[in-house]
């Protein structure tokens, strides 16, 4: 296999797994929407950890592949290839990214795809497309853009110059960076602790931060308000609500 899924107490870990350098061909790219979509089929994940291993996230496509195909070929799979990653950042549940070495291409793509991003001290990031006389096609237009503001992506797409650790911090590109070392671990702590929380208000929220970037403000305020009125429904809510009273702020307990 070079993805799979592992689960262990509500973590659910997708692992890239094709030395040397994780490329993202056509096999793992379907692999991957079927993983994405388990994931989130599955009630026993209940939050997402994506991992290259230790030495690589993901260095791209593979070229060789994409060498032979040519624009009619494309045409059939360009969509396949943005479903893949668009079922990633669909997952409803957090999802965070561990980003060791290389995530360039695709491999930056798929880390955007993520709620949060963790980064070692020596990974390297970028959108090089643009030096094989492309753009970005798995969402690294879009999802970039919207991340870290129009002018900076922009400055990524157009040179396809690769971003170190630190740089990729100050730009928002990374939420963190970490001695290569702790990268999974600390991954594994933030998904851990919020497989422990309100799985629906988790849903809820990440919804209306979501899909309220894609609307205007009154369609998210109204978004938010329906999803705001409706956890008032669940159990969750009535525990979390019945142990602040009896207990104070904080102690609650979702599972």
């Amino acid at each position: 296999m070079t993805i799979t899924l592992e689960v262990a107490a509500g973590v659910g870990t997708i692992r890239l797994d094709r030395p040397p350098m994780n490329a993202l061909d056509v096999a793992t790219q379907d692999r991957l929407r079927e993983l994405a979509t388990e994931a989130t089929d599955r009630p026993d994940v209940r939050a997402v950890i994506l991992y290259g291993g230790e030495k690589v996230f993901a260095a791209g496509a593979d070229i060789k592949e994409m060498q032979v195909m040519d624009h009619a070929a494309m045409i059939a799979r360009s969509r396949g290839l943005q479903d893949a990653f668009t079922a990633v950042a669909r997952i409803p549940k957090p999802v965070v990214a561990a980003v060791t070495g290389y995530a360039l291409g695709g491999g930056c793509e798929l880390a955007l795809c993520a709620d949060y991003r963790i980064a070692a001290d020596n990974a390297k990031l970028g959108q090089p497309e643009i030096l094989l006389g492309l753009i970005p096609g798995a969402g690294g237009t879009q999802r970039l853009s919207r991340l870290i503001g129009p002018s900076k992506a922009k400055d990524l797409i157009f040179t396809g110059r690769m971003v170190k650790a630190e740089e990729a911090l100050s730009l928002g590109l990374v939420d963190r960076v970490v001695p290569a070392a702790e990268v999974y671990g600390q991954a594994h702590a933030w998904a851990a602790k919020l497989a422990q929380g309100p799985a629906i208000a988790l849903r809820a929220a990440k919804e209306c931060v979501d899909a309220g970037l894609e609307a205007d403000i009154d369609t998210g305020l109204t978004i938010e308000r329906n999803w705001f009125a409706g956890l008032f429904a669940t159990e969750d809510r009535e525990r979390g609500m019945r142990s602040f009273v009896e207990e104070g702020p904080g102690k609650a307990k979702f599972l």
